[in-house]
């Protein structure tokens, strides 16, 4: 029992930077929003609960640490309706300072920065990664080859490596992809890293129509990553393009999910989260780097979900607002708000069964039992 006591701590530790650091970018963007759109932010808290440590600064807003690290929060003045508080609590609104009395677009920005700020984060860690080790690109080795294919009859085998196409050089996967595609059907030599021998290996693309119209095929895949020097500009637009495609995989992966097509246990939550950070930290600061990259990403998106009680939600009815030239009713929030909950609670309670399926509680009590 002992021995786990230093990977406990290790996962524990590991776990609190990255939720801080996702959670703090993530509300500074709706403080950072707030100030910039006039209304005046009471209280900063990482974390629920009793503070371990608060301060207060000169404008007023007072900053906390609180004890259950599992989130936090920005609370902003007059962020209620006046319906909603005491007469004595109205007396003490600063006029103009309110979030209640911002038009739709203010109070919008405001609770769009939010995600706004995680896909930013994500974009800047990506980027340091790319100036730091170079930018990943899929290198032109051969992994698979499809049986019958144009690649399996040439002779190409596992771990050849394409090094030029007629003379061209090719650098990554990539520039294997550009040129079989256009040439369909046609003659080709490649010049092959095969071991410690270079070869020259003929080949005739396949063929195959796409949108009305013939694109060559090579029949290899190739899932190598390696790493090429980037410059600051290759790095932060890099850093953009990877954002994009972890968003669009994240969004893929759920709408597999709810068609049936991909299994639901691959939904973490707070517990999976803790254990893969303890797990990546061991690998090393630059996969910790990327990890947190990808969390923010995926907490971002969740947060635009158009479920009351997240950003996505409260963007919604402000929609709804815009086009109304009112609030929703004051019911129509109500019931949206409580569906919202009773949403976010069932995928929490799937999210921790997963997890404790995952880190094998009910096989150990099973086994206890036994």
């Amino acid at each position: 029992m002992l021995h786990a006591f230093p990977d406990l701590l290790r996962t524990a530790a590991a776990f609190a930077v990255v939720l801080g650091v996702l959670v703090f970018v993530h509300e500074f963007g709706h403080y950072i929003v707030a100030r910039w759109c006039g209304v005046h932010v009471e209280v900063f808290s990482i974390g629920f609960g009793k503070s371990i440590a608060e301060w207060t600064d000169r404008v007023g807003t007072k900053w906390k640490l609180s004890w259950i690290p599992l989130g936090g929060y920005v609370k902003l003045h007059g962020q209620e309706q006046p319906h909603e508080v005491s007469e004595e609590i109205r007396a003490s609104w600063i006029p103009g300072r309110t979030f209640h009395d911002k038009t739709v677009l203010p109070r919008a920005l405001v609770v769009a920065a939010g995600p706004v700020a995680n896909f930013l984060l994500a974009s800047v860690l990506f980027a340091a990664l790319f100036v730091a080790v170079g930018r990943p690109v899929t290198l032109p080795v051969v992994v698979d080859v499809i049986p019958n294919g144009a690649a399996a009859t040439a002779g190409l085998i596992a771990d050849d490596r394409i090094e030029a196409i007629d003379g061209q050089k090719i650098a990554t996967f990539e520039d294997i992809q550009r040129i079989v595609i256009g040439r369909p059907g046609e003659h080709m030599t490649l010049t092959v890293l095969r071991g410690d021998r270079q070869i020259e290996v003929p080949v005739v693309t396949g063929s195959r129509t796409a949108n009305g119209h013939a694109v060559g095929m090579l029949g290899i895949s190739s899932n190598k990553v390696g790493y090429v020097p980037a410059t600051l500009t290759e790095s932060l637009t890099g850093g953009f393009v990877q954002t994009w495609n972890v968003a669009r995989d994240t969004l893929a992966g759920i709408a597999q999910m709810i068609n049936g097509s991909r299994g639901t246990d691959e939904l973490g939550g707070p517990l999976r989260i803790a254990q893969l950070s303890g797990q990546v930290v061991k690998l090393g600061l630059g996969s910790l780097i990327s990890f947190i990259a990808v969390l923010s990403v995926n907490l971002g998106l969740i947060n635009l979900f158009p479920i009351p009680v997240l950003d996505g939600g409260h963007l919604l009815f402000y929609f709804f607002e815009a086009l109304r030239g009112k609030p929703l009713p004051q019911k129509a929030q109500e019931y949206g708000f409580r569906a919202g909950l009773a949403v976010l609670a069932t995928l929490f309670l799937f999210a921790t069964w997963n997890d404790l399926t995952h880190i094998g509680l009910f096989q150990w009590v099973v086994r206890l039992i036994g």
